[in-house]
C-alpha cells in the first residue's frame, strides 16, 4: 500500500524544530513620543506585539540610574525594552527562573514552568538529581523581605520541599543530596 506523497514528506519533517512552530514576539521600533501600535500585516495579527522606542532606548541605556527612573516615569514606560523582552519571551516559551544563594555567587537557572524540583536540580547538575533528598525554598519576596536565610529560617518562610514540589519564578533554592 502506498503512503499519500504529503505524508511521507511530513514525516521526513518530524525531528526538526522549525522557527514558524514557535511563539513570536513581533517589535515594533516607534518615535519617542509614539506609544500605540501600527495596524499589523495580517500575518502578524495572532502574534504578540510590543512597542520600542529605539532612540529613547539609547538614551536611556547611557544614563545614570537615576536619571533613567525618571525619564522612564516621563514616557510612563514601567522597565526598559531589554527587561520587557525578555519578560515576555519567557512568558511566551514557558520559561522561569530559579536561583541559588552561595556565598560567595548567585546563579540565576532557567527552566520550563511547571518543572519539579527533582527536575529542576538536574538543571545544576545530574548528580544533584541522582541524590536528592529535599530542597530548601524561599520565595525571592519572601527572603526580601525577612533580610537573610537566618531571619527567614527563624519566621518560617525557608520550608523544606520533597521531588514533586513545582518551582515558583522566583524562588531561592538550596538542594540537599547525598551521592
Amino acid at each position: 500500500m502506498r503512503r499519500h506523497p504529503n505524508l511521507a514528506f511530513a514525516h521526513k519533517l518530524k525531528g526538526y524544530a522549525f522557527y514558524s512552530a514557535k511563539p513570536m514576539l513581533v517589535l515594533f521600533n516607534n518615535e519617542d513620543e509614539d506609544d500605540a501600535l501600527p495596524e499589523p500585516a495580517p500575518i502578524f495579527e495572532q502574534e504578540d506585539c510590543m512597542i520600542i522606542r529605539g532612540k529613547l532606548e539609547h538614551e536611556l541605556a547611557q544614563m545614570s540610574q537615576e536619571e533613567a527612573a525618571e525619564l522612564l516615569e516621563e514616557f510612563e514606560i514601567s522597565a526598559s525594552a531589554t527587561d520587557r523582552v525578555v519578560k515576555q519571551s519567557y512568558k511566551l516559551l514557558g520559561l522561569i527562573s530559579f536561583f541559588t544563594v552561595g556565598e560567595d555567587e548567585v546563579r540565576a537557572w532557567t527552566i520550563k514552568k511547571g518543572t519539579a524540583a527533582v527536575d529542576a536540580a538536574e538543571v545544576i547538575h545530574s548528580d544533584i538529581k541522582k541524590g536528592f533528598i529535599r530542597a530548601e525554598v524561599i520565595s525571592y519576596d519572601d527572603f526580601m523581605d525577612a533580610g537573610s536565610m537566618a531571619n527567614a529560617k527563624k519566621k518560617g518562610t525557608l520550608r523544606l520541599e520533597g521531588k514533586t514540589y513545582e518551582v515558583q519564578d522566583g524562588d531561592i533554592i538550596n538542594f540537599r543530596f547525598n551521592v
